[in-house]
């Protein structure tokens, strides 16, 4: 298991009854009651994200300055740079701006900064390279909501900044033009969970005349919805109306570079979601400023040209490959080490040989298998550059606040963020950061939840079922992909595809058969083997192979599922440690009258000629099953013979492995109900 606890949520069966009666599926319907959603009214507004209002983008604090600045250097004619950050925020963001002001006349060159050369965020240099270059005004975009001394420089050299920013604030806010960040204390925009791409569509809403609004809405909503999915931004209030149409310009896509890269990611003739943006094309684009070289993606969303948007997709392409291979070995790697030395509360790990643009996600993948916050330093002489990732409800940018005094800088968001630290105060910032972990959580093991919507049985799965919660698009934080649980499967077929990489299965459940799939997993790791039982929490896909559509289940998390007898075995066990039981257990334990005559009846039998009866339970339970052609349940067979010891009936000697029987000659009439054993069960299911 990947996952400690599942949390499978509480059905609601009258909410669900609700929504079927207007006329929604019934799976869909489900899903809907168990996250709360029980009114036909708020099930219409969530199913219809593109109505979702967003609020007036003049709101935003600061915002006016921005505008009357931006206006004024397209009156000019002023230089302006488009500064930007090398994730797929940013670069959707500096695209998203430097092709808008372009089309109003300005003079536009987009920035962004090296990952590898540079880092993240406005730095020095490029100002005075952007300042050399007759740059009157630099617009961020994605960043510089911490870059004071930087837009101090840029005041001195005589360039205006605008800030456009979605990151958590510092108490000192730069000195520039205007600060436009949702995030500031003293904003009043009622949504605050825009992307920076959002925050950047903001601003070219606010600069556009009222009636051309809705234009450049329909214009850039793709880049909006592709950087808003990729920075898994919250997928609730004006994020849905955004994401929703964007997913609609990528359905078929109007803008050449992602039609080329579409193409090349084999998504060609299928439906673009909200899935397939954040795991097929946003790590694309994110390869290249992961790779240093983030100005392939820019030139792929702004180029006019079908053969040059083709070559850059490609690029992208490549260069995903090549990230991917990096980060398997920097992984692996990782996995090594802390195997051979444990960490607990928090990994912070530091290696002079890593590649700084994919840390990142390597900090992520070991958060995940080990339940805890992850730090990754890259070293270089003596200064490391990090990044993390969160787990559980740990803010990592409270975390790093409360360690300031040992950092260089920092910044981002709560479930990711990155940092610069000196290379002698690492151990010191991993104890510092234990520790408040360990603060935070109260000294308890940080919890490893996974969230189930509802338990399904097989003929749910239907493929008319799942193309239903298609409704629920766009799906992310606050609104997620679907999570189901089915129980007790059968493996029937196992088999590592994807060079070994990946599992896929062959399941049967109560006669339906399906497929499912497991990335990053291997079945011998897992204690899986044909015959067995799982039970698995997946999300559910449609798989569309040469014309022939089927439900697939995309595995979260599986463990080998006990039997029946296992279960039942169980709450036996649990009675005879004397620990409390639920009605439902106390209900599967009591017997029945038939249940004492059949198993009385047995015995007279077997002890004809004899005085002792001697067997193991199972065997004794399955001989009375066949006799009385009842179903076979031992630990109900047990506690039967149980309440006849108690009642004088018979005595037991248990042995290791067999009970031995002997029946009691008794003439009087005994009241089986009189057992304090039946009298305990009973009172269970009355209290």
């Amino acid at each position: 298991m990947k996952y400690k606890h599942w949390q499978v949520a509480a059905p609601c069966p009258e909410g669900q009854w609700a929504l079927e009666r207007v006329g929604l599926p019934a799976l869909l319907a489900g899903l809907l009651a168990a996250r709360g959603v029980v009114s036909p009214e708020n099930a219409r507004r969530l199913l219809a994200p593109d109505q979702e209002p967003i609020p007036d983008p003049t709101l935003l604090r600061d915002m006016d300055l921005a505008v009357r600045r931006v206006r004024l250097a397209l009156e000019r004619g002023e230089l302006i740079a488009v500064y930007g950050d090398y994730d797929v925020d940013g670069i959707t963001s500096t695209c998203l701006l430097t092709q808008f002001l372009t089309a109003r006349g300005g003079n536009v060159i987009p920035y962004i900064p090296s990952r590898l050369g540079e880092g993240y965020g406005l730095n020095q240099e490029a100002v005075h390279a952007l300042a050399e270059k007759g740059v009157a005004l630099i617009i961020t975009v994605d960043c510089g909501i911490t870059a004071v001394e930087e837009t101090a420089l840029a005041g001195s050299l005589g360039i205006d900044v605008v800030i456009t920013d979605h990151h958590a604030c510092k108490e000192t806010l730069p000195a520039a033009a205007a600060v436009v960040d949702p995030h500031r204390p003293d904003c009043l925009y009622p949504f605050k969970g825009l992307a920076g791409v959002g925050v950047a569509l903001m601003l070219a809403l606010a600069v556009a005349e009222g009636p051309e609004r809705p234009a450049v809405f329909y214009e850039f909503c793709d880049l909006a919805a592709v950087g808003t999915v990729a920075d898994v931004m919250p997928m609730t209030g004006a994020n849905r109306a955004i994401v929703s149409q964007g997913l609609k310009r990528l359905d078929p896509p109007r803008r050449l570079g992602f039609a080329a890269l579409i193409r090349c990611a084999g998504l060609e003739d299928k439906p673009v979601g909200s899935v397939s943006v954040g795991y097929t094309l946003a790590p694309r684009i994110n390869a290249a400023g992961r790779m240093g070289m983030a100005e392939v993606a820019v030139e792929l969303f702004l180029t006019q040209s079908p053969a040059r948007a083709e070559e850059l997709a490609m690029e992208l392409c490549e260069l995903n490959r090549e990230r991917q291979g990096i980060e398997g070995e920097i992984f692996q790697q990782c996995v090594r080490q802390l195997d051979a030395e444990p960490q607990q509360g928090a990994i912070v790990l530091a290696g002079d040989q890593w590649h700084q643009g994919v840390v990142g996600i390597v900090a992520s993948r070991l958060a995940e298998k080990y339940a805890c916050p992850c730090f990754m330093v890259c070293l270089d002489g003596g200064m490391g550059k990090g990044s993390c990732r969160s787990w559980g409800d740990i803010n990592l940018f409270e975390l790093l606040s409360s360690c300031g005094e040992l950092l260089e800088n920092f910044g981002g968001h709560t479930l990711a963020a990155g940092f610069t630290v000196r290379e002698e105060n690492i151990p010191a910032l991993a104890q510092t950061l234990r520790r408040a972990v360990a603060d935070s959580c109260h000294g308890q093991e940080l919890p490893s939840v996974l969230d189930i919507d509802l338990s399904v049985a097989p003929q749910h799965l239907t493929v008319e079922a799942v193309e239903s919660l298609d409704l629920l698009e766009p799906c992310g934080t606050g609104n997620p992909r679907p999570v189901f649980l089915l129980q007790g499967a059968q493996v029937h077929t196992m088999s590592q595809v994807g060079r070994g990489r990946h599992l896929k299965l062959r399941l049967e459940s109560r006669g339906v058969a399906l497929d499912a799939i497991y990335f990053s997993s291997q079945g011998a790791d897992l204690g899986l083997y044909p015959g067995c039982r799982v039970d698995v929490v997946f999300y559910p896909q449609i798989n569309d192979f040469r014309g022939t559509r089927t439900v697939q289940l995309q595995v979260v998390d599986l463990r080998l599922a006990p039997s029946r007898a296992q279960l039942e075995q169980a709450i036996y066990d649990k009675y005879s440690r004397g620990e409390d039981l639920t009605c439902e257990e106390a209900r599967f334990l009591l017997p029945s009258r038939g249940d004492f005559v059949g198993l009385y009846r047995w015995l007279e039998r077997q002890s004809t000629g004899c005085t002792v009866v001697e067997d193991t339970p199972a065997r004794i339970a399955r001989s009375v099953a066949r006799a009385t052609r009842q179903r076979e349940v031992p630990a109900r067979t047990m506690l039967c013979l149980e309440v006849l010891e108690e009642r004088g009936l018979i005595n037991l000697n248990r042995r290791t492995d067999r009970i031995q029987i002997t029946l009691c000659r008794v003439e009087q009439k005994v009241d089986l109900e009189a057992s304090e054993i039946i009298r305990k069960l009973r009172a269970i299911l009355e209290g």
